[in-house]
């Protein structure tokens, strides 16, 4: 367990986040090359980077008045922290081999074509950002959501089972701006045994 920054006197006790390997990703897969998945894990390994670089700034600056420098770099931390979760959620549930929806995750969607329809049309959002598949713990919900600048949209407490990354360098160096065949193509990768172990997880 990391301790929490707030607890730490310098910013040598900090513990950094190490960035993740996604073997699986080294060849590409169907419809990614391994050229762009390469570009876009060195982008992935920036925001761990900024994410570690951001805690050791604040922890350099907390003075016992709470000062503007601060505030922004707090500010910023959940920018950076989120790209960096929603990078790892997108990696992992991407897959070289085709799979199927688990058994859990169909009979709790009832409906996998209306659901996957739904899905397509929130990745039909204008501009940047993400779509995810959640899961509300507290009304027991699954919802497709929108996600903006990694930090906006999230929905509190809601467990992630499926991430798309609509970002224009998820796909340009693949696709150019044609991003339709490019979520043609991620919905044909998606790993569904992961999302599967996802939602098993959060039901406990």
């Amino acid at each position: 367990m990391k301790i929490a920054p707030w607890v730490l006197k310098t910013a040598a006790e900090l513990e950094p986040f190490v960035a993740k390997t996604f073997p699986h990703l080294s060849n590409g897969i169907p419809g990614l090359s391994s050229a762009m998945l390469k570009d876009h894990l060195k982008l992935y390994e920036g925001y761990v980077k900024n994410t570690n670089s951001t805690l050791e700034s604040f922890l350099k600056v907390i003075q016992p008045s709470f000062s503007p420098a601060e505030h922004e770099l707090r500010r910023r931390l959940g920018w950076e922290f989120a790209g960096m979760r929603l990078h790892e959620y997108y990696f992992e549930n991407l897959s070289a081999k085709e799979t199927t929806p688990g058994k859990e995750f169909v009979t709790a969607v009832t409906d996998l074509r209306a659901w996957e329809e739904d899905f397509r049309r929130m990745t039909e959002t204008r501009g940047i950002g993400w779509v995810a598949l959640v899961y509300d713990k507290s009304s027991k919900m699954l919802l497709n959501i929108w996600i903006n600048e990694h930090n906006e949209g999230h929905i509190p407490g809601a467990e992630y089972l499926l991430v798309i990354d609509l970002f224009e360098h998820a796909y340009t160096k693949d696709y150019g701006i044609n991003r339709e065949e490019y979520k043609d193509a991620f919905m044909k990768a998606i790993d569904w045994d992961v999302v599967e172990e996802r939602f098993k997880r959060c039901r406990g």
